[in-house]
């Protein structure tokens, strides 16, 4: 109890990084991900083929190797910024390629019967998938999505090797200063759990209110 206690407020830092992490890259990861998805079922084919390259490559990409790629990449091509952004950078667009399958999956439970009868009434693709489509596919995905974010939220801890300060990383502190290693990983994990209990509890709430009765 000790290493909590005399240690609080590094904890503390470190779950907040850690939330801070999550957070931003989950909104990330959403707002591309579900582009990704329209991009997939796009009636223009060159949308179609990035979707698919973006998918294919950023879920075959190591997470560890694609961090390396924009911390150590992106500078040599004249974008400098904080290691945080560049940590949310490669979190976000990697989760995103398993957000878009789980939207298209969605959007693939819709009866194609709706996307024919909005385009008989003159609607164009987008507003077709944003006002027919999306709204019925978000009601079948939410379940699969709470589960990739709460991946999202576990694979923050790579963040924690690159200099950004998150929950895992406090362990090398604690380690250095002669604590406990084995009550240092306990209270790490009891901060993850709080972490990924809260996302779960939220797409609970989002599930019994707007998720497809089974």
């Amino acid at each position: 109890m000790n290493v909590l206690t005399d240690n609080f407020s590094l904890y503390g830092e470190g779950l907040l990084g850690t939330v801070e992490l999550t957070v931003f890259a989950s909104l990330l990861a959403l707002v591309v991900g579900v582009l990704m998805a329209a991009f997939r079922v796009a009636p223009v084919g060159s949308l179609r083929v990035f979707g698919t390259v973006w998918v294919m490559v950023l879920r075959n990409t190591p997470l560890t190797l694609l961090f390396f790629a924009v911390l150590l990449g992106l500078p040599r091509f004249g974008v400098v910024l904080p290691f945080k952004v560049f940590a949310i950078l490669a979190l976000g667009c990697y989760t995103s390629a398993f957000i878009c399958e789980a939207v298209r999956s969605g959007i693939n439970t819709v009866p194609v019967g709706q996307g024919e009868a909005a385009r008989s009434l003159g609607m164009t693709f987008s507003q077709t998938l944003g006002d027919v489509v999306l709204p019925q596919a978000f009601r079948t995905v939410i379940p699969p999505v709470g589960s990739t974010l709460i991946a999202l939220a576990k694979n923050s801890a790579i963040a924690g090797s690159f200099s950004v300060v998150e929950l895992l990383g406090t362990y090398k502190t604690l380690n250095e200063l002669g604590y406990s290693i084995i009550w240092t990983f306990v209270w790490i994990a009891v901060g993850y759990l709080i972490v990924t209990l809260t996302i779960s509890a939220l797409f609970n709430v989002l599930e019994k209110r707007w998720g497809v009765p089974r």
